[in-house]
Order: structure tokens, then sequence, then C-alpha cells
């Protein structure tokens, strides 16, 4: 007989120390200075052209170019630089954004390892290949020690793994066949044991490589809310533009036509530059965030429905629940004493290699004084393994045959070999069953000992995080393939909303789709091959990187650390990027009005002295005014960045009160910081010679 009381188990997620994982960090200014390269290669006239806002900003810094040129002077050179710097300073907000992306992904670059695989052949030998030459569908022998050459699905064997070089972290985990954790990932290491690894992916196409293209910002798309959002942006340029147009034959009508510097600096003042220069930088940092947090979103779209959600459904095995059940508590029966029932338990245990063996034997052990190891005599033992068709496992030991398992299946065993059983057997089990339980008995040939409680016990602080959902209006739904009775037990520990149990495939489909139909988004979290179908078609799939490759490529996120509870941050992250974005624009919005009473009074009060009246800032002339407005609309983007990266702070809260906020915080502090702002470099402009 083979005893084994102890088998490593998969780490609890969100631990280690994410040591192969660079965080993109708080934002200092040094990472200005190291973005101004590739803010300067955005200047190319294609590059701008993706931002309908920035572009007539870049071809109004053009022509002030050719009048600077031709006609120098102090007024008109200043506004063409800071024209300019307005066009930097907006593609710095996006290389900064994307330099985090870039080191990220420079880290997880040094994480693959050129590797040679050993392929099986056909006749079953080994052919040693280089890891590039790998295909779909081939079958790898991978043994301790060695890197796993691609991504795959474990098809043979069991093996510790660590992949502390891809997720950062630290204790290993389990991999094996036939599983929700049989997917494997390219470049990490088996620390344990032997498997058989089927490729999955083509090489350049693996896990790593894409993880790689998305922090770097390649494969990042425009979110509907984003291209939203451009299209606003653009038809707002528009209109200033041909308002600014109109401007000429009017000031031509009165006699004075304006310099075309003047009209390009009011136009570039008007137009919604702050939230146009900052639109594409708020997006990527919002996948940084995920990706600081381990979590990698396959699109942007992901992000921005995770803002949205009104529904999460949560499979309860392994995600509200542990997921193994464990040995509880001992009941006897009848005349049996609980030292009884716990040797006779022990017994029956101790080669159960299960996770349902392995806790009844801690229990033992921790609340009975019992030996963990078995004795000398006890290892000559013959361990009955448990079967589909008894639903019983158990061990034969000198004559004496101990046994537990499913308590109607126990009971007709007992019966059969003369034995009686206890009446109030029938009502413990329906006890700790409609508690969420599970129960086994454990019996000899003709005596029952009593009733093992196993439970799925549920991880701790669900309930408050739970609430904090509930906080921010969304239905949390748990999905089991317990019975009724199971579910609602747990459910209610959990402090979920509703349930569904004995839960099918299409079932979850189903419920997915009938939330959809009301006009709700849908979230879920799935590690195995049978949420994929489900994980497709929620607007955010969660899928965990201990789970299938199927999983994983169903989802639209992969969490690297395997918890699923953290669906709540990704849905604070989406949350935060929609608000930031919200919080920006109105500020945008807000500030181009206070430009107003700058610009427009300086063009005209010569013409109109009446408009002298709307100049309140008091700005020394009409140069310095016009000179002073475009400085801060330049200098107000490189001081909204570290905002823009680190995103508004998010608190659950209603619809109404973040309108209140936004408006009261950025809509005002929009109106009254350009006033503060303009007056202060007008003390500083008027002072140059000319102005």
């Amino acid at each position: 007989m083979t005893v084994t009381t102890e088998k490593p188990q998969d780490a609890a997620p969100g631990h280690g120390h994410h040591a192969g994982r660079v965080s993109a960090g708080v934002f200092n200014p040094r990472q200005l200075a190291e973005a101004l390269p590739d803010a300067l290669r955005k200047l190319s006239p294609r590059h701008q052209l993706a931002n309908p806002v920035m572009f007539v900003v870049w071809a109004g810094s053009l022509l002030s170019t050719v009048f600077a040129v031709s006609r120098p002077g102090v007024f008109t050179v200043g506004t063409t630089l800071w024209l300019w710097f307005t066009v930097v300073f907006a593609n710095l907000a996006e290389a900064v954004a994307e330099g985090r992306g870039k080191a990220q992904a420079e880290t997880l670059r040094r994480t693959k390892k050129e590797t040679i695989a050993r392929r099986l052949t056909e006749d079953g030998s080994h052919e040693r290949v280089p890891g590039v030459d790998l295909r779909v569908g081939d079958l790898v022998v991978v043994e301790a020690g060695e890197i796993i050459p691609g991504d795959g699905d474990v098809v043979e064997g069991i093996a510790t793994v660590d992949e502390s070089a891809i997720t950062g972290e630290s204790a290993p985990v389990i991999r094996e066949s036939g599983g929700d954790r049989s997917a494997v990932t390219g470049g990490t290491t088996v620390l344990s044991d032997r498997i058989v690894v089927k490729i999955t992916t083509k090489p350049g196409e693996s896990f790593v490589d894409r993880m790689i293209a998305l922090v770097e910002g390649a494969s990042r798309q425009k979110t509907p809310n984003e291209v939203a959002l451009t299209i606003l942006l653009a038809v707002l340029t528009i209109i200033f533009l041909l308002a600014v147009v109109a401007l000429q034959p009017m000031a031509a009508y009165a006699g004075t036509l304006q310099p075309v510097v003047v009209l390009t600096a009011l136009l570039v003042c008007l137009i919604p530059t702050t939230i146009g220069a900052l639109l594409s930088a708020i997006g990527i940092a919002g996948m940084d965030r995920l990706v600081q947090r381990n979590v990698l979103a396959t699109s942007g779209r992901a992000v921005e429905a995770a803002g949205d959600v009104d529904t999460l459904l949560l499979d309860k095995t392994g995600t509200i629940t542990f997921g193994n059940r464990q040995a509880t508590e001992f009941i006897p029966v009848g005349d049996a004493t609980l030292a009884e029932l716990a040797r006779a338990a022990r017994l029956s245990s101790l080669a159960d290699g299960t996770p349902e063996g392995r806790s009844i034997v801690e229990l033992c052990v921790r609340d009975h004084g019992l030996a963990a190891e078995p004795s000398e005599q006890e290892r000559l033992a013959e361990f009955v393994p448990f079967a589909a068709q008894t639903r019983m496992s158990g061990i034969d030991l000198g004559g004496r045959q101990v046994r537990k398992g499913a308590t109607d299946a126990v009971r007709a065993w007992v019966v059969e070999h003369g034995g009686t059983v206890p009446d109030d057997v029938r009502e413990i089990a329906d006890r700790i069953g409609a508690n969420g339980g599970t129960p086994l008995l454990c019996a000899d040939q003709d005596r029952v000992y009593g009733v093992i409680q196993l439970s799925d016990v549920v991880k701790p602080r669900m309930r408050e995080r739970f609430g904090e959902l509930r906080a921010m209006g969304i239905k949390t739904i748990m999905i089991t393939g317990d019975n009724p009775l199971t579910a609602k037990a747990i459910a209610a520990q959990a402090g979920v909303d509703d349930f569904l149990a004995e839960a099918k495939p299409e079932d979850k489909m189903a419920l997915i789709r009938k939330e959809q139909e009301g006009g709700r988004l849908v979230a879920m979290t799935g590690d195995g091959t049978n949420d994929a179908p489900a994980l497709a078609q929620a607007d955010v799939g969660v899928a965990m990187n201990t789970g299938t490759m199927a999983a994983k490529e169903a989802g639209n996120m992969v969490d690297l650390d395997s918890d699923p509870t953290k669906l709540i941050e990704v849905v604070a992250i989406g949350k935060q990027l929609l608000i930031t974005r919200g919080a920006l624009t109105t500020f945008s919005i807000a500030n181009d009005l206070a430009k107003y009473f700058a610009i427009l009074p300086a063009m005209f009060a010569g013409i109109y002295p009446q408009l002298g009246k709307l100049n309140i800032m008091g700005l020394h002339s009409p140069s310095s005014a016009i000179l002073s407005a475009v400085i801060f609309n330049a200098l107000i983007i490189v001081a909204l960045i570290p905002l823009a990266l680190r995103g508004v702070r998010y608190r659950p809260a209603s619809a109404q009160s973040l309108l209140r906020r936004n408006l009261l915080v950025y809509g005002l502090g929009g109106i009254v910081t350009p006033f503060a702002g303009i007056w202060l470099i007008d003390l500083l402009v008027r002072l140059i010679p000319g102005m």
C-alpha cells in the first residue's frame, strides 16, 4: 500500500511578491524627460491625423511658423513656439503612458527563453527540436528542472510549476492533466515530476507574446465610448473653426483685420485641446492599471465595459469557496464515542490522497491528537479506493474492514454485512446537507461509528466584498452545480444576491443572455473548459491563469494571480477610467469658457471699447493676454498628465452624486483655474520687451 498524506496545492492567490513584473508605479517627472524623444517622433502628420483636435493644433502651428519666419516678432515667435509646445505636450502625455507599458513589456521579453523541446514522435521516442519549431498539436515531454517550451495543456502527468517569471507569484502551482488546472505557459519551469504537454499556440502567438503586444499598446484599439467622445471633440473643433473663420470678415468690416497668428491662437484656446491631448493617455493608463494588478485585458473595450457592469456571475467552487471540501466535524451515533469515530475515520483516510481524505486526517491530528503517519502495521493494510459504483473508500486491516462514503451506500453495505444503522443517521445527514455540507458515513461491517461532516468553506471577507459590489449597484449571482439546498446555504453565508443551482454550461449561457436582454452588462469569472461559452458571451469575461486554454481564449481578460474576487477591482478600475474621462472632459470644456474672457476682449477692445469691461483679469495688453492664454493652454496639459495616468479616485456612489461632484470639482475648477493661471502668466509676460 502506498500511503499519501500530503499533496502540494496551488498557492493562495495574490500573495506573491510579483518579482517578475515591473509596476508602472507612481508618476514622476523623470518619466517626462524619458518620453520626450517619443513625443517628438509623434509630430509626424500621419500620427497627428489620428487625433482631429490635435491635428488642427498641429496645422495651426505649421501655419503660424510660416508667418513667424516671414514676419518675425516677439509676439509672433513666442505664440508660435507655445503652439508647438502644445502639440509636443499632448504627444508627451501619450508617450509617458506608452513608456510605462514598454517598461513592462521589456521585463516580459526578458522572461522569454529560447528552449530546446523534447518532442514525442509517432513511435514514442523523443526528438530534440528548437522551441520555435513547435507546431500546434505537437506533444512535448517536460521533466523537473526543464523549461516549458510553449503554451499548451497537460495531457499526461502532474507536476509543480514555477510561474513567477510570468505572474510574479513566488509559490509554485500544481498543473495536472484532465482538470481545470491543465494549462501551462511557455517560459515557466517544471520543478518536480514529469508531464506531457500538447502545444496549443503557434510560435510568436504565445501568451507572453500577446502580453507584450498588449502592454506596449500595439493592440489597443479605441473603445466605443472613446470613439464617441473623439467624434464629439471633432464636431466641437469644426464648429469653433467655422466661428473663428467667420471672425475675420467681421474684423474686416470693422476696418481692422486680425493677424493669422492671433486667429490661430484663438482657435487653439477655444477648441477642447486639454481632453483631446489626454484622451489617449487616459485609455492606455486604464489598461496599465490592470496590468499593475496582474490582470491582462485583451481589449480596451473590456476595461470600459467593466465600468458599466450591472450583474456579476461568480462560480462557487474555487471562487466564493475554497473548492476543496474539508472535514469540519465528527458526529458519533448510537453507542459509539467521539474517540472511536475519530480513530475509524483516520484509519479509513490514511491512504486517501484526495483533498477530503487529507482533511479528515488533519482534523484527527489537530483535534484528537492522533498520529498523522501510519504505523508499521497500518502500512501493511490494503487500501480500497473510491469507486463510482460503490461510492465508498476505506481500508482492510487484519480482518477488519472500515469504510467511509455516501450515507446511503455505507448504510446498505452495513446492512448487507448484518449490522444495524442507528435511526438518527438520516436526520444528521439531512441537517448537514441543508446547511450546505456533505455528510459521509463511517462504519465497520457491523457497526456504524458516526457521520463526518465535509464543508465547502467560504473564503474570508467574501460577505464584505459583495457588500462593496452592492454599494456600486452591482447584482451578484453565485453559480454552482450543487443542489438547491446546499446552494442556498452557501449563498446565505457568502452574502450574494442570488444563486443558480445545478447549473450546466447551457444554463449559464441562458442566464447571461437573460440579463443582457434586460439591457444589463454582465461580467463573469471562470477557469474551466465548461465555462468557455459563458465567458465568451459575457460582456466582461475574466479567465483564471490557472484555468484551461479554452477559458483563456474565450475571456477578454486573464487574471495572472487566479484570484476570482479580483473582478471587484477590475470593475472599480473600469469605473475609474470612465470617471476620469468624464472629469477631464468637464474640466477641458469649462477651461475654454474662461479663455474667452482673455482673448476676445484682447482682439476687439480696440474696435469695440465696450469689450474692455470683459477684461476682468486686468491683463496688460492684447498681445500679453493672447500669449498668456496660449502658454496656459499648453502648460495645463502637462499639469494634468499625472491625473490622467493615475485616474480620478473612485468611491462607490450613484450616477447623480458623481455628476454633481464632477460639476462642482472639475466644472468649477475648470473655470476658476484659467483665471488664476492666465493672470499669473501675464504678470511674467508683460516683463518681456515688446509686449
